[in-house]
């Protein structure tokens, strides 16, 4: 055989090895979590979720529950899953996921994370990519207040069942910022009312933050779009006891030196884009 032909089944042998060996691997790594034992799997999804990579560890975690419907690794891995969803912004997914825990699970030891989660996923279910990426909160209370409500009452059921949860505290905390962003939704919608003429629809909602957001800051303003209100119905006994209140609760309040706050937005403020205006 001449040198340059012995030269050329060299190449070709050492191609149909390579190849060879990357189908192999290849195949080798497509099937690793069909095959692995369940605990190298739970730790192979476990190991993708804390590097971030969520959609590896949302396939393997939904294939070990696949695998192994139950056993000791399935319940941390229903839950884990519902939160590797989460971050892929999957909230559907993942609201599923969780729900299903809690449904399947209610006697579990991590049921409150369970909960607590739930209300994470609506939590952050209310903000969108103007809200993330400008930080502007103020157009975060003109939005739709359904997700705002659900995780409310999320976090008010992980406080209620569960008080010494160690995610109760926060909770909670996040329980005051909803209720603020609620009581400041009607406020704005208040507001625009109150500047459409509609009085009778401007009373109505600042005494409904009256009566449900006592301890949101936004009572104040509340009571002072209704005494503004009261007034412009002929109302005048009514708007002297409403701001008699307001002056004594808040007696720092814009309105008690200025009979026209809330003003309108200006022409100009009204073409400004997320400028705030209603």
């Amino acid at each position: 055989m001449s040198p340059l032909p012995a030269l050329k089944v060299l190449v070709v042998l050492a191609l149909a090895v390579s190849l060879g060996a990357c189908s192999m691997f290849h195949h080798k790594k497509r099937d690793s979590i069909d095959t692995m034992p369940v605990d190298a799997l739970y730790n192979n999804a476990h190991a993708s979720l804390e590097n971030a990579d969520y959609a590896a560890s949302t396939r393997a975690f939904q294939r070990l529950i696949a695998r192994f419907p139950s056993g000791p690794y399935t319940e941390q891995a229903q839950l884990e899953l519902a939160y590797s969803q989460y971050k892929d912004n999957q909230p559907d997914d993942a609201m599923s996921t969780v729900n299903g825990f809690i449904k399947t699970n209610p006697t579990s030891k991590h049921v409150d994370y369970a909960y607590y989660l739930r209300g994470l996923i609506n939590f952050d279910r209310t903000t969108g990519f103007l809200e993330r990426h400008t930080k502007h909160s103020d157009s975060q209370t003109r939005r739709d207040q359904a997700y705002n409500l659900q995780s409310f009452d999320d976090f008010s059921e992980l406080s209620r069942r569960f008080p010494d949860s160690a995610y109760t505290a926060d909770a909670r905390q996040r329980m005051i910022y909803l209720r603020n962003e609620l009581a400041q939704y009607e406020i704005n919608v208040a507001e625009f009312y109150l500047q459409h003429k509609a009085y009778v629809a401007s009373a109505d909602r600042s005494q409904y933050v009256i009566e449900h957001y006592q301890q949101a800051p936004q009572a104040g303003d509340a009571l002072a779009i209704l005494t503004r209100s009261y007034l412009a119905l002929g109302h005048k006994e009514l708007a002297d006891q409403t701001r008699q209140v307001l002056a004594l609760n808040y007696p720092n309040h814009p309105y008690l030196t200025d009979p026209k706050w809330p003003h309108a937005p200006s022409t100009l403020r009204k073409m400004v884009p997320f400028s705030g205006h209603h």
